[in-house]
């Protein structure tokens, strides 16, 4: 008796995915998903972006927001005259402790109501003097935060409100 080979013939789309396989497609889809335009705007190269860099980092475009906002003054913004905190007007006098508690409420007041999701931590003036002009060079201020509901702790930023040269 002669026998005959065995031959089986599968179909690719009767088979399916192993589930780590599909979780790691998933991922690594969801991760390219843009959430933001990157700040300050820069133009974008590649055949699928865009026309504008954009952000797909939770943290990096939640920091990037905060920080816009923290150097907005009111009125800037169409349509939202209180967004912001409206720190220029006390550029001058930060590092002195009444307006310096006047800028940690006005950053508090709206990240509230804008950004109720980040717990504010730390604030430091920023007052860095030119030497060799014997003048102010920068204003600024620091301020650490954390969003406790993404598990994002202890980031910083820092907002130029003032620069003179």
């Amino acid at each position: 008796m002669s026998q005959v080979p065995i031959r089986k013939s599968y179909d690719f789309e009767a088979v399916g995915r192993l589930e780590v396989e599909f979780e790691n497609t998933l991922t690594d889809t969801v991760a390219e998903i843009p959430i933001g335009f990157k700040t300050p705007m820069e133009m974008s190269i590649g055949a699928n972006s865009g026309p504008f860099r954009m952000r797909t980092d939770l943290a990096a475009q939640i920091k990037d927001n905060f920080r816009n906002m923290i150097a907005t003054n009111h009125g800037d913004r169409l349509m939202l005259f209180d967004f912001g905190a409206n720190l220029a007007e006390l550029s001058f006098e930060l590092g002195n402790e009444n307006t310096d508690i006047m800028a940690i409420n006005r950053i508090r007041r709206t990240t509230e109501k804008y950004m109720p999701f980040i717990q504010l931590q730390t604030f430091e003036p920023i007052r860095q003097l030119d030497k060799a002009a014997a003048g102010l060079a920068v204003v600024g201020v620091r301020v650490i935060y954390s969003v406790p509901s993404l598990r994002i702790r202890d980031q910083g930023v820092e907002v130029l409100i003032y620069t003179a040269g």
